[in-house]
């Protein structure tokens, strides 16, 4: 079908369709501009993404500090710069694409998969080149008990971080889900470099980075079941 024929097919169809009654319309539009209330915009990113920066940082430190600060009393001050410095980078990327997931029509350079892949590959890189004990005394015993760990601290910082950007909308609940959950899972790294003293290069390299993956993988779960819940209704 060429152009010209589909257009004769709107005009016949538009001469066709019953006229509406200027009236009704008039009190449809009266019904909407009723309901209708102005919008308070959100915040600049900027500010949005070093709110979510200082909520996995407080949540961190509150973590670490109940469970004591026996890493980073290890760590040199060498070794506390690099790690955390790499940290504080990690999270305010993670916290711009999570901002960036729930404003609609922000760009968004790297895909969820591909930013995840490149955090857990620094975080890897990280430790291999820290730290040296290549030692692997109770690696399952003491790994899982770091990995439960990081993710428990990443619950609240996923849930303060939520309210933080309650007034966004995410239209990808899955894709949000997934940069919300890798933010939160470098809260519970940055509270296991706190706490942990366990400095075995593959515990720090399996364990501490598995936080981030597992965390994701909680968030999409999460974004998967409200997008199933929004489409039933």
């Amino acid at each position: 079908m060429t152009e010209e024929q589909i257009d004769k097919v709107l005009q016949e169809a538009s001469r066709s369709a019953p006229a509406l009654d200027p009236a009704l319309l008039e009190r449809v539009a009266e019904s909407l501009n009723s309901s209708l209330r102005p919008v308070r915009p959100l915040p600049p990113t900027w500010a949005l993404t070093t709110g979510l920066a200082l909520i996995c940082v407080l949540v961190a430190a509150m973590g670490a500090a109940k469970a004591g600060f026996f890493g980073i009393e290890k760590l040199s001050l060498g070794e506390r710069l690099a790690i955390f410095s790499i940290l504080a980078i990690l999270v305010w990327v993670a916290g711009s694409r999570f901002v960036g997931q729930l404003i609609p029509a922000s760009r968004q350079r790297l895909p969820g998969g591909a930013f995840l892949t490149i955090c857990c590959a620094v975080l890897a890189g990280l430790f291999a080149l820290v730290f040296r004990d290549y030692h692997t005394d109770h690696f399952i015993a003491a790994g899982v008990a770091c990995l439960l760990t990081g993710v428990l601290i990443a619950i609240p910082a996923a849930l303060l971080s939520w309210v933080l950007l309650r007034r966004g909308f995410a239209l990808d609940p899955v894709a949000a889900g997934i940069a919300g959950g890798a933010l939160a899972g470098l809260s519970g790294v940055t509270m296991l470099e706190f706490h942990c003293a366990n400095f075995q290069m593959l515990h720090m390299l399996v364990w501490h980075t598995a936080v981030v993956p597992v965390s994701a993988a909680i968030g999409a779960l999460v974004g998967y079941a409200l997008r199933r819940r929004s489409n039933r209704t």
